[in-house]
């Protein structure tokens, strides 16, 4: 497994190790002993989802201001663009944006921390994602910023207007959302 660090501290790109031949390929999705020593982390995961949407789909941008979630997120089919924001009022990189095509073909994960917006868009005409979560869904707590924020600024790669939720489409902006301090 090979560990790259991001713009966004604390925001891991996690690229395992696989063994392909002529039948297909094999990989450890997750490994705790490998993922904790790489990566100086030990979480605890409590929960695994599972989501499938069509090209287009823009889902996002979560996160839960009250037992927030750290994630470990890869596409098991298709392609999608995973896009990370940082929500910590206190940390010098508050509202920059990292983005980055995750697919079956190149197998990559994103380790999300707790304190960041996630969020993700459909680039194949169906994309399945596999996500490992560190606390439960509270949907009391689970808060939707604006996914085009003109002060985050975030460049999906769109090739029309995308297709979201009613949630999505009344997510906040940053300057007025609830964010950690």
């Amino acid at each position: 497994m090979k560990v790259v660090s991001t713009v966004l501290p604390g925001v891991l790109l996690v690229e395992p190790q696989v063994f392909s031949d002529d039948r297909g390929f094999f990989f450890e999705s997750f490994n705790e002993r490998d993922f904790s020593r790489e990566t100086g982390l030990t979480p605890h995961f409590v929960q695994d989802n599972f989501s499938s949407s069509r090209r287009h789909v823009l889902r996002g941008l979560h996160y839960q201001i009250v037992e927030p979630q750290a994630k470990l997120v890869r596409v098991v089919k298709g392609a999608a663009y995973d896009v990370v924001v940082d929500i910590r009022k206190s940390a010098p990189t508050f509202g920059q944006w990292f983005g980055v095509e995750l697919s079956d073909v190149n197998h990559w994960m994103l380790w999300i921390p707790e304190g960041f917006a996630h969020g993700f868009l459909a680039l194949s005409e169906e994309v399945q994602m596999v996500y490992k979560t560190s606390r439960y869904w509270n949907k009391e707590a689970e808060r939707s910023l604006l996914w085009s924020d003109p002060d985050i600024g975030i460049r999906w790669p769109l090739e029309g207007p995308p297709i979201l939720s009613p949630k999505d489409t009344m997510g906040q902006r940053l300057a007025e959302a609830e964010v950690f301090a």
